[in-house]
C-alpha cells in the first residue's frame, strides 16, 4: 500500500534535509561546478537509503505515471538509484518503466555503448538527475541519450539549486521538472527549525 503522493513527498523533503543538505556560512562549500556556495546537496545518502529510494519512486513515478516514455536513467552515478528506483515501484504499479545508465566514459570493448540497459534507438526517454546546478551532465546525459536514437521526452531532478541550471536545459529539451527547488528545501528548514 503506497502512502499518498503529498505525504511521501513531504517526508523525502525531511530525509532530504536530514542527510543530504549541509548549509555553512564560514566557510563557504566549494561545488563540482568551481563556484562556492553556503549550501551543499549530496544526494547519495537519500536516494540510496531504503525509504528514501522507496519514496522517490514513489513520488518520480507519480509525475510519470501519465506520459509516454518507456526508460528513464542519466549520468552515472547521480541519476542511477532515482532510475532504479522508479524502475521498481513503476512495476509494482503495473506501468513498467525501465532504467538505463549513461556511462561518463564509453567503454572502448565490447559494443562501446555509451548507453547501458534494455533501450533501443526510437523509445520516449526521461532523464534523470538528482542535483542541477549549471546543468552540464544532464545536458551530456541528454546528448548521449539522442545520439543512441532515444527521444528524451523530459528531464526530471531530485533537487533543482535554481542557479540557471534549468533555463541551460531547457535549450535542449522542452520539460524541466524538479522534485524540490532549493527555495523549497530552504523554506522547509526555517520552518523545522522555527519549530525546534
Amino acid at each position: 500500500m503506497s502512502m499518498s503522493q503529498s505525504t511521501a513527498r513531504e517526508r523525502l523533503g525531511k530525509i532530504i534535509l536530514e542527510r543530504s543538505f549541509k548549509y555553512s556560512d564560514d566557510p563557504p562549500f566549494t561545488l563540482a561546478s568551481g563556484r562556492r556556495s553556503n549550501f551543499y546537496f549530496n544526494c547519495k545518502p537519500t536516494t540510496l537509503d531504503p525509504e528514501g529510494m522507496n519514496l522517490i519512486g514513489e513520488v518520480v513515478f507519480e509525475m510519470l505515471k501519465d506520459a509516454p516514455v518507456t526508460a528513464a536513467g542519466g549520468l552515472t552515478l547521480g541519476a542511477d538509484p532515482i532510475a532504479n528506483a522508479l524502475a521498481v515501484v513503476s512495476f509494482q504499479r503495473g506501468k513498467p518503466i525501465k532504467s538505463f545508465i549513461v556511462r561518463k566514459d564509453i567503454k572502448d570493448h565490447g559494443t562501446k555503448s555509451a548507453i547501458e540497459g534494455n533501450v533501443v534507438a526510437g523509445e520516449r526517454v526521461v532523464i534523470l538527475d538528482d542535483v542541477i546546478t549549471t546543468g552540464g551532465s544532464t545536458i551530456t546525459a541528454i546528448g548521449q541519450a539522442g545520439r543512441a536514437g532515444l527521444v528524451v521526452d523530459r528531464v526530471i531532478t531530485l533537487i533543482d539549486r535554481e542557479e540557471g541550471g534549468r533555463e541551460n536545459i531547457l535549450q535542449h529539451t522542452n520539460c524541466v521538472e524538479s522534485v524540490f527547488t532549493r527555495t523549497q528545501i530552504m523554506a522547509l528548514r526555517a520552518e523545522i527549525m522555527s519549530g525546534q
